[in-house]
C-alpha cells in the first residue's frame, strides 16, 4: 500500500505506535516487513494503534497496564516482554505492573502470573544494566 492510500487512522496508529513502543522498535519491525505480512502490519497500525491506543478515554499508562495485564493472563510472553519494555514511554510504573500481575494472579491464575513475573524480572533487569 503506498503512503498516499493509507488511511488517517494509520497514520495516527503509526504516530501512537512510535510513542509507546519507540521509533528504533517501530523502524525495524517495519523494516523488515514483506509482501507477505503487510496487510497484517497496517491492519494492527490501523487498529490496535490507530482505533484503541490513540483513543483518549484512558491515558497510556493505565492502557500500559491493561495491555501487560492481558498479555500476561494469554501467556504471550515475547508481546509482554514487547510491552513491559514500553512502560518507560507510557508512565506506568513498576509499582503499577506489579498491582496488574497480581490481578492476573487472582483473575486468570497464579501460573500465568508467576510467568509473568518472571518475564518482568528480567526485562527490568536488563532496563537496569543499560
Amino acid at each position: 500500500m503506498s503512503e498516499n492510500s493509507k488511511s488517517q487512522l494509520y497514520t495516527e496508529g503509526m504516530k501512537t505506535r512510535r510513542e509507546v513502543l519507540g521509533a528504533d522498535y517501530v523502524d525495524l519491525a517495519t523494516s523488515k516487513m514483506t509482501e507477505f505480512d503487510e496487510p497484517f502490519q497496517t491492519m494492527i497500525t490501523q487498529s490496535a494503534w490507530g482505533s484503541l491506543w490513540s483513543r483518549d478515554n484512558v491515558n497510556k499508562r493505565e492502557r500500559s497496564m491493561m495491555t501487560v495485564a492481558l498479555l500476561a493472563a494469554l501467556g504471550h510472553h515475547e508481546e509482554l516482554a514487547l510491552h513491559l519494555r514500553a512502560t518507560a514511554n507510557t508512565g506506568a510504573s513498576r509499582e503499577d505492573i506489579r498491582e496488574a500481575l497480581l490481578h492476573v494472579a487472582i483473575y486468570a491464575g497464579v501460573p500465568a502470573a508467576n510467568s509473568a513475573f518472571k518475564v518482568a524480572k528480567k526485562v527490568f533487569a536488563e532496563q537496569d544494566e543499560k
